[in-house]
């Protein structure tokens, strides 16, 4: 599970003329999504904002559980767990920022970004040497992929 800003954005958000919102997303992470995705694994959004242009990419690279506007994260949670039957021992959750704490708190893997809040990277069992939008999902996904021997076989090599 993840979060956008801070985790697969930068945290910044450019506010065009028009008033629509735009976000920075790097390529190297929307990969590691997609692949993630085709070998399996289950990869879920649960984030405070909006997101809806950020959205659309993470629909077409395969994400079905997309939790946006969560006021509380941990209600989104709870959810996936119970449409799932998963139990924390079974989650890897990575957040950056205070919002995050809860869910963090109770996942088997907490990881994070290596820009993220004091508080988060406290009680993180992993921090990222990649900062939020600039490679810190792909290096989780990345390094789980390679435990199960998944990431550079023949059927990694395309999107």
């Amino acid at each position: 599970m993840f979060d956008i800003d801070g985790v697969l954005t930068d945290g910044r958000i450019h506010v065009l003329p028009d008033g629509r919102a735009v976000r920075n997303m790097t390529t190297h992470d929307s990969f590691a999504i997609q692949l993630a995705i085709k070998k399996g694994l289950r990869v879920a959004i649960i984030s405070g904002g909006s997101g809806l242009g950020i959205s659309e990419i993470l629909r077409h690279l395969g994400v079905v559980d997309l939790y946006l506007n969560a006021a509380y994260k941990i209600e989104a949670y709870e959810d996936l767990k119970a449409c799932y039957g998963l139990s924390d021992s079974e989650i890897c959750y990575m957040g950056d920022d205070l919002p995050d704490y809860e869910v963090m708190s109770r996942v088997r893997l907490a990881v994070c970004p290596h820009d993220a809040a004091p508080e988060i990277r406290a009680i993180s069992h992993y921090v990222s040497p990649k900062t939020g939008g600039n490679g810190c999902v792909r290096d989780i996904l990345e390094q789980t992929l390679r435990v199960r021997g998944w990431w550079n076989d023949v059927h990694s090599r395309s999107w």
